[in-house]
């Protein structure tokens, strides 16, 4: 599992949003100077991010309040299974559009519109695949704890 802390800015009947800062680990890794990630994230580094959290087994979106700090958690298997489906599936549709327009007009022309087709097909593929599936339980992140509240300051007088 990996896991996230992050702070509570909504809360709705089914769900709550949880905003994140984006941390990078390129400064420990060796290649960050020509790697075109660390530069990436040098520019969004420290930016925040909004994330709908479903509840966990034994927690309910109504347990939460704004500003609470909540641990949220999401399986490595959708990480791997959603790169899978937002890289391959368009690069694989390109080059099987490619390689059809092509096959039939032996043409340049011909091969790059069937490959712009398939990449085109194959973006529109993945954009069905998250409507279809934006409400699977299995795929979204998850409420694991409630880290902190925030504590209420009284002033005396």
């Amino acid at each position: 599992m990996l896991t996230e802390t992050g702070r509570v800015v909504a809360v709705e009947d089914d769900s709550i949003w949880v905003e994140t800062i984006r941390q990078s680990t390129c400064g420990a890794c060796a290649a960050r100077k020509g790697c075109g990630h660390g530069m990436l994230n040098r520019y969004a580094s420290g930016q925040r991010g909004y994330i709908r959290v479903l509840p966990g087994d034994n927690l309910k979106p109504r347990d939460c309040t704004v500003n609470d700090q909540v641990m949220i958690a999401l399986p490595e298997s959708v990480i791997l299974r959603g790169s899978a489906i937002v890289y391959l599936m368009p690069l694989l549709l390109m080059l099987l559009g490619a390689a059809l327009g092509g096959y039939g007009a032996a043409s340049d022309i011909a091969s790059l519109l069937g490959a712009g087709t398939g990449l085109l097909g194959g973006l529109v593929l993945v954009r069905y695949h998250a409507h279809r599936h934006r409400d699977d339980r299995s795929l979204q992140p998850v409420m694991d704890q409630i880290v902190e509240a925030p504590t209420q300051v009284v002033e005396v007088a």
